[in-house]
């Protein structure tokens, strides 16, 4: 299996006009909309649709006039919204279908939606994701880290390290050199992840704005078996 890293924001930006047709991706945006999606499916969400933007999410929402509107912006809920981005929201909603918007995540899992194979991975669901790829074997992977704003988010690049981790446990893999960087990333940190999340950019904002625990729950590794496929505009939970 060969495998490549996407790091940053405008790395994703170009991806709509890569050639991923026999790609599969992985998008990893751990604080805290994959994260979200994962405990969402844990609980027994029915589909999330994700939306580059406010407006995608409007027309997503005549087309599914039942589903739930979730998302943020600035890490806040949108106004109207029936929820914001935090994992701890979305814990009685089985049976539900979301739309949901995000600053970062929902753009790179648009940005690959052609790849052969689309799926949102987490701390949460690392190891459980990792043996369903080893049984696909897909020949290429990339692994996608949706950032924070414009910039790497080290959250998400443990993720991706976590995931490296298991893969290269179960079977032969070829890694670029970002897949190196973030394989060491993850051996330098798996003992203190959530010290990590919550010293991170992005976990430092949730933290002065009290939402410690949701960093805590986004922290956790291998917590949830459940993990979303993407297929056209919509996300639906797989184990």
């Amino acid at each position: 299996m060969n495998i490549s890293v996407v790091l940053t924001p405008a790395e994703i930006a170009l991806l709509p006009q890569a050639d991923l047709s026999e790609t599969t991706s992985v998008v990893f945006d751990v604080l805290r909309a994959t994260s979200t999606m994962t405990t969402a499916f844990e609980n027994g969400v029915a589909a999330i649709y994700p939306a580059k933007d406010l407006a995608e999410a409007l027309a997503f929402k005549k087309e599914h006039p039942d589903a739930l509107l979730g998302g943020e912006r600035h890490g806040e809920k949108i106004a109207g919204f029936d929820l914001g981005n935090s994992p701890l929201e979305y814990d009685d909603l089985a049976g539900r279908e979301i739309i949901s918007t995000t600053t970062n995540g929902t753009i790179a899992l648009r940005a690959v939606a052609h790849s052969r194979r689309v799926f949102a991975g987490a701390l949460l669901n690392g190891s459980s994701l990792a043996r369903r790829l080893a049984r696909e074997a897909p020949a290429r992977l990339l692994l996608v880290c949706a950032g924070t704003g414009n910039d790497f988010a080290i959250e998400d690049g443990l993720g991706a390290g976590a995931l490296l981790q298991s893969l290269r446990d179960l079977i032969p893999v070829a890694l670029d050199d970002a897949g190196e960087m973030l394989l060491t990333l993850w051996k330098a940190h798996e003992g203190r992840v959530f010290e990590t999340l919550a010293n991170s950019k992005n976990g430092r904002r949730l933290v002065g704005r009290g939402r410690i625990e949701e960093v805590r729950w986004c922290s956790r590794t291998n917590g949830c078996q459940m993990f979303g496929v993407l297929s056209g505009n919509c996300l639906r939970p797989e184990a």
